[in-house]
């Protein structure tokens, strides 16, 4: 049995916790937030202990902590656990800063410990089936990678000044799934973007529409586009385009029903946020950390690989300032 720690009982630490109640291997056994009462809300569901997150960390009885609190938190409590001996599965990104995910590099490496980032994309079924249709070569060598996210609505404009901008928050999470399917890592970032969805969101410093294109050492091209806005649901789609074929994921849908009329066609929209639309993937990524904290194997995605998304999203950023393509050394 593998006792977990769950620091950070907001949204996400819910999730965890839910898919976590579900698993006979592991269970949790404490919870801290800098709220008392999202905590304590925490404990009563799951029948854990409500500490603070230092207490959780010096706790014998635990054996890995799941780090959902804030980005500007996790630098200190990856040091903090890794020197204590915890397993580690952290949220995205790992840090803002990449000097910062290297120095948590360091030690989580001087440690031994086992560490997971949380890019749980890489877990949906669909996706997941996608990548291993790449490796069995079913559609030959990849040469086209186009990924399409959308939030249905922006976050508050007081997310957005914390956040570290879209590229940081949002497409991280495509920059690790271009990666997963390009097969090798991109050599050059151009991005572009604007304010079209909120005007706040502009004088905050940032953009809520943007694309960026990436391209690997071997010619490979993949197309990133995101918006904090999509009026039909939350929108997640990817296509590789290869030497012999295609592969689509398209949006899961809240049902499969379609109705024919003379008006047309006219099929339900799609799931509406990354609650429902990743729940498989939450539970999938999950069963993967404990189980290889059961067998020793290596944690997958690592921390080197949020260290690569991270190195990628500032990339981005500086091409969105200059306007120029940026090389990645």
């Amino acid at each position: 049995m593998i006792n977990i720690g769950i620091l950070g009982c907001g949204r996400i630490g819910q999730v965890h916790a839910a898919t976590i109640l579900r698993m006979s291997e592991a269970k949790v056994v404490s919870v801290s937030d800098f709220h008392a009462k999202a905590a304590q809300k925490l404990a009563d569901k799951t029948g854990a202990r409500v500490q603070t997150t230092d207490a959780i960390i010096a706790n014998p009885e635990v054996d890995a902590v799941i780090i959902g609190t804030p980005t500007d938190t996790h630098y200190d409590i990856i040091h903090a656990a890794s020197k204590a001996g915890k397993a580690i599965f952290c949220e995205k990104p790992v840090d803002l800063s990449a000097a910062r995910i290297r120095a948590c590099m360091e030690v989580v490496r001087a440690n031994n410990t086992p560490f997971m980032t949380a890019f749980n994309r890489r877990f949906d079924p669909s996706f997941a089936h996608l990548k291993n249709c790449i490796l069995n070569g079913d559609i030959g060598a990849v040469e086209l990678v186009s990924i399409l996210s959308r939030d249905p609505a922006p976050p508050p404009v007081s997310y957005i000044k914390s956040s570290g901008g879209i590229f940081r928050d949002m497409m991280i999470h495509d920059f690790d799934m271009a990666r997963f399917l390009l097969g090798e890592d991109p050599v050059s970032v151009f991005a572009v973007g604007s304010a079209l969805v909120d005007p706040a969101i502009g004088a905050a410093g940032d953009v809520d529409t943007a694309a960026v294109v990436l391209t690997t050492a071997s010619g490979k091209i993949c197309q990133i586009s995101n918006s904090r806005r999509a009026t039909y649901g939350y929108d997640q789609r990817i296509e590789v385009h290869g030497s012999k074929g295609m592969l689509r994921a398209e949006n899961k849908r809240n049902h499969t029903v379609e109705i024919a009329t003379d008006a047309g066609f006219r099929t339900a929209p799609a799931q509406h946020f990354f609650l429902e639309r990743y729940e498989a993937a939450y539970m999938a990524e999950l069963t993967q950390f404990v189980a290889a904290l059961t067998s020793g194997a290596q944690q997958s995605p690592s921390i080197s690989d949020g260290l690569h998304a991270q190195v990628l999203a500032d990339a981005a950023h500086a091409s969105l300032m200059s306007g120029q393509p940026v090389k990645i050394v």
